[in-house]
């Protein structure tokens, strides 16, 4: 399946979630049973032979295409969430985003030091949740730490600077505008 064909099956959402934001809404590429797949073995070809031991997915759709990547590479798979949505003891991280602030959080053992940890989303866009994500899964040790994402929207401003030693990977690069 080529480029083209992925980004066709991804919806286009204007002023969501607040006026201005166009949202790429990648449900409609995950009902596709042909895209899904692509998208998968996509990621997973590029963290074969990386020693992932945990994928950490975040809230909601990196949950989706993190779960599966991380079955792929035999690998654990750690959600990171919104406030109050784990069940344990958890630490959090507040950011800046495009359209306002929030916070993530990760359960308080989730990662060991010395694990190798895929971080995944659905979309980057601004870095803040992304660069959260990474210092909330820093505080564990982890030996390394990479970052992956679906898509890579190239024109939004990076307001959170990711650290040069996480490597970051996207399978799609798209314009917002």
């Amino acid at each position: 399946m080529t480029d083209a064909e992925l980004i066709k099956s991804i919806r286009i959402v204007p002023d969501f979630p607040v006026k201005g934001i166009q949202f790429f809404d990648v449900t409609t590429l995950f009902k596709n049973p042909e895209a899904f797949a692509e998208v998968i073995d996509r990621i997973s070809e590029i963290y074969a032979g990386k020693g992932i031991t945990k994928v950490a997915g975040i809230e909601s759709r990196g949950f989706i295409a993190g779960a599966a990547v991380a079955a792929r590479l035999g690998a654990g798979f750690v959600p990171i969430r919104k406030p109050g949505k784990l069940p344990a003891s958890a630490i959090s991280e507040s950011y800046s985003k495009e359209y306002g602030t929030d916070t993530i959080e990760i359960h308080a053992d989730a990662i060991e030091p010395g694990d190798v940890v895929l971080i995944h989303d659905d979309i980057l866009a601004t870095g803040g949740t992304v660069a959260a994500a990474i210092r909330l899964v820093k505080r564990f040790g982890p030996k390394a730490v990479y970052a992956n994402f679906i898509i890579d929207i190239t024109d939004v401003p990076r307001i959170a600077p990711i650290p040069d030693e996480v490597p970051v990977a996207s399978i799609l690069s798209l314009s917002e505008r």
